[in-house]
């Protein structure tokens, strides 16, 4: 059947870049080829062991019904303690709502706040979902591009001269993904000063790395700055730092009015999350010895990677200072060919590399930076070393 007769919205929509890869890594495999594939964002490490014992209780004690749209009253107390302690945003339980994972979370709040035509200015790079969420929301996306220079990050002054009347949302994550890079909370209040002036901009500000960030000082919450408190949606979930992704659980602390409006297209759309998994996340903040151990682990694999892939003539390697990605500049080869391919982008670059060392990375055009390729670092110390031993043997066959 022609997909023509699918909605435009839906016919409008990209492919996700990193779904895409991974899909074309696992066809190779298939065929018998040793792929490694460093292309999607996922923990390499088992949920720890708390949290599955949480779950098999809530099993056995029968919590197997729906729970209420907005979550369950327990796990909404334990996330606004939580967005007390860690964050210095005081939230009460009617300012959280649970869904379906942080994805889901963002394209929620993106649903209920913007109007068609409505501007949604994002931090450049960018998860790649981001613009595609602006898309069905019908807004339109405004990228802002953080210079190689300055760890990717935008600054107050980009931020300033991009709003315009029509801005409605700034959109930013930290640490990023997919350059590990982490707004300072000096460089955070300058921006917020910037929103401060504009009383009908909202920051929707994604923090799922919150647990991932190796900067000495720590995280620090745009959200928890008084003066525009209220019009900060902090995302946040149990994927990445606790190594939950099949789990689903994101969560959100805003403004009532905001999580109600959120609240109503749950209740139409997905109703409450996975009960199990509810129940699961309420304990997870009472034992983080498993959470402070991926960390240090995916730090020693950061201080791997990017060393060695300093050793690749050519590659711009900025430092990461969160989550579990490398993202090179790699347009020194761009015009290069190694006799049969001709490498003019990211995308032949990222596509060359599986087919000819059977490494999966993700070109960093779908995330708003052509110049790069996304690199993983959630492997083995084994599978990373082997890996980037062979994105270096292919590159050095470019002229």
């Amino acid at each position: 059947m022609s997909t023509n007769l699918l909605a435009d919205r839906i016919n409008n929509l990209e492919e996700s870049a990193t779904l895409a890869m991974s899909k074309k890594s696992r066809e190779l495999a298939a065929l018998g080829h040793k792929v490694i594939n460093l292309s999607i964002g996922e923990p390499d490490f088992k949920t720890p062991k708390h949290i599955c014992e949480a779950a098999k209780d809530a099993i056995d004690a029968g919590f197997h019904a729906y729970t209420p749209v907005e979550g369950i009253p327990e796990l909404r107390k334990v996330i606004a303690e939580k967005f007390k302690r860690d964050n210095n945003i005081d939230w009460k339980p009617e300012n959280i709502i649970v869904s379906t994972g942080a994805k889901h979370s963002l394209a929620n709040a993106l649903a209920v706040m913007v109007n068609p035509g409505d501007e949604v200015i994002i931090f450049a790079p960018y998860w790649v979902s981001y613009s595609e969420m602006v898309k069905l929301a019908e807004g339109t996306s405004v990228i802002l591009e953080g210079a190689f220079e300055n760890d990717f990050k935008v600054t107050a002054d980009q931020l300033e001269a991009a709003i315009t009347d029509k801005t409605k949302v700034v959109m930013y994550a930290s640490p990023n993904n997919p350059t590990g890079s982490v707004y300072s909370e000096a460089e955070l209040r300058a921006i917020a000063a910037v929103i401060e002036k504009h009383p009908n901009v909202f920051v929707l500000a994604d923090e799922i790395y919150e647990y991932i960030n190796f900067r000495e000082e720590g995280h620090f919450s745009i959200g928890s700055i008084e003066a525009i408190k209220d019009r900060v949606i902090t995302v946040n979930g149990m994927a990445k730092g606790f190594a939950m992704t099949g789990w689903r659980i994101g969560y959100i602390g805003a403004a009532k009015w905001i999580v109600d409006g959120i609240d109503k297209l749950q209740g139409q759309v997905t109703s409450g999350t996975n009960h199990i998994a509810q129940r699961a996340s309420l304990v997870a903040w009472d034992d983080m010895t498993a959470a402070e151990t991926m960390k240090r682990a995916n730090l020693l694999r950061r201080d791997l990677v990017v060393g060695l892939l300093k050793e690749i003539p050519g590659f711009k390697v900025n430092v990461p200072e969160g989550a579990f990605y490398a993202f090179p500049d790699v347009s020194y080869y761009f015009g290069k060919s190694d006799g049969t391919t001709t490498i003019n982008n990211s995308d032949d670059l990222s596509m060359w590399l599986l087919e000819k060392s059977f490494v999966a990375t993700v070109a960093g055009s779908g995330f708003g930076a052509p110049n790069c390729i996304r690199i993983s670092t959630a492997a083995s110390d084994e599978a990373l070393k082997e890996a980037v031993g062979r994105i270096k043997d292919a590159i050095l066959t470019l002229k």
